[in-house]
């Protein structure tokens, strides 16, 4: 095959798998939008929704995890094919749900299905692409927030239509990548091709990586046992034990710790999932404090169009900055952004929801990059491992966490201010992680008070749901220190320079 002739197979490929991706999103913007169709439905608390929103991700990292280790076995296009069935099989579960467990699990599924997507595009772009990685992995996370925008832009052109009706518009996006995807070819991984072993690809992430891994998916594990068993208890003690001895054996098995680069950088990613994934799946709500729902759809758009438009012209600007010169500035711009947000009233808002997706625009994908340019060896694991790392802390605990505080305010305000209104709609506290019992209010309950009561409900609600964004802030303040940490590391070696893999396993660059 010539070179120009790869190019174009590059080219069609590339975009098969940013469809691929829009698939995901979508499902994603469309069911932040619809969030409050399902508290009516199905009766959720604030934090109800926010083990909804969760599992809608942390799952992904079962998937991405397991099919990061297999897929140079299997192949990518078996793990398109497996994502596939698993996007329609969600769907159709979801819309046919008749209660909170059975949502529960065909969200789950969801998540599964992303997790598989995101396992095959990434490597296979870092490899069609090895000279310019950070680049075509901000390119190809584009269709992140232009999936985003477009299920929540289906949502509202929708209006009043039911829910169903709504979801059942998922079902377009995700045939349309299966149609690309089929006919295309894909490449050999840049760690297979230059025979890097197995065994050094899982060093790169060594006990140290594998502990957290480990503890993360646990945690996950027991979560979904819980949802079946409410009895069912495991201690974090009894946890960190387990992920431990995975730990230790990875650790004899590969020999290594694992990279302290790649280890810092695990440890921002639930943070940094929250500070992205997390506050995308509670804006159209969080904005409800100034804005109709309608009116919180539009600027949930107006934010992903930004990060879409941004993310299409990353080459000169990572360029010009260093993947991670631009982590930096990032991160100081998302946390300015949250702030403003969580003080902004009106039409502020706009502006600071535009500072706001200024700033978390190239968090992920360059972080993906970075990890792409520094890890080589690490192939697919290392790229896909982060992002893992990301869905696990935001969906087990950065999602439920936001809709647990919210629920501890807005418990401990209505009940100081209304006490008989109090009375009538709490319902049975839940235990979180880290904040504990968690009190909730029954939905059905809510909706039976006098108009003038619900208003009060109301009236309590959003100042708490606004509060979330300051609470979200510290989190891009501790990605922050880890990213200065790094930027003066490689200002140390004479400047940022990506890893090249040269003759088999070996590497230049550090």
């Amino acid at each position: 095959m010539t070179d120009a002739e790869t190019e174009k197979s590059n080219k069609k490929l590339f975009w098969a798998c940013f469809v691929a991706l829009v698939a995901t999103s979508f499902v994603f913007g469309l069911r932040a939008n619809i969030i409050g169709d399902w508290q009516k439905d199905f009766g959720l608390t604030e934090a109800d929704k926010g083990t909804i929103l969760g599992v809608g991700l942390w799952p992904f990292a079962i998937s991405i995890v397991v099919f990061s280790l297999i897929i140079d076995y299997i192949g990518y296009k078996t793990a398109a094919i497996c994502a596939m069935v698993c996007h329609v099989a969600s769907l159709c579960f979801t819309l046919m749900a008749s209660g909170p467990t059975a949502l529960y699990w065909s969200v789950f599924l969801i998540a599964i299905a992303n997790g598989i997507v995101e396992s095959f595009i990434n490597p296979v772009v870092a490899t069609a692409f090895k000279k310019e990685k950070s680049k075509w992995l901000n390119i190809l996370h584009a269709g992140w927030p232009a999936g985003l925008a477009l299920g929540a832009l289906t949502s509202i052109v929708l209006g009043n239509a039911d829910w169903h009706v709504k979801y059942a518009m998922c079902f377009i996006p995700v045939v349309i990548y299966a149609v690309m995807i089929f006919p295309c070819k894909f490449p050999v991984n840049e760690r297979v091709e230059a025979k890097v072993s197995y065994r050094e690809m899982l060093a790169q992430v060594g006990l140290i990586g594998f502990f957290i891994l480990s503890f993360l998916l646990i945690f996950g594990i027991v979560q979904i046992i819980t949802s079946l068993q409410p009895d069912f208890t495991l201690s974090f003690g009894v946890i960190a034990g387990i992920a431990g001895v995975i730990a230790v054996a990875a650790g004899i098995a590969t020999r290594s710790l694992g990279h302290w680069m790649f280890i810092l950088i695990l440890l921002t990613m639930g943070p940094l999932a929250t500070t992205e994934l997390g506050t995308d799946s509670w804006m159209p709500d969080l904005l409800g404090a100034d804005f109709t729902p309608q009116q919180a759809g539009w600027i949930f758009i107006y934010i992903s169009v930004i990060m879409t438009v941004l993310r299409f012209c990353a080459g000169p600007i990572v360029h010009r900055f260093s993947p991670i010169g631009l982590l930096v500035i990032s991160a100081i711009i998302a946390i300015c952004g949250l702030l403003f947000l969580s003080k902004a009233a009106a039409v502020m808002v706009i502006v600071a929801a535009t500072v706001y997706a200024i700033g978390k625009t190239f968090l992920w994908s360059t972080t993906l990059g970075l990890v792409a340019e520094q890890f080589p060896k690490g192939g697919a694991l290392t790229l896909n491992g982060v992002s893992a790392v990301g869905v696990l802390g935001m969906g087990i605990l950065g999602a439920p966490i936001m809709g647990g505080l919210q629920d501890k305010g807005i418990d401990a305000d209505l009940k100081a201010k209304h006490p008989a209104i109090h009375e009538q709609i709490v319902s049975a506290p839940r235990k979180l992680p880290f904040i504990g019992e968690t009190p909730g209010f029954d939905e059905d309950k809510v909706k039976s008070l006098s108009a003038e009561d619900q208003a009060a409900v109301t009236e309590v609600r959003y100042p708490h749901k606004k509060a979330a964004f300051r609470t979200v802030a510290i989190l891009p303040t501790m990605m922050l220190v880890v990213y200065l940490i790094l930027f003066f590391y490689f200002k140390a070696k004479g400047g940022y320079r990506a890893v090249t893999l040269e003759d088999g396993s070996s590497a230049s660059g550090h």
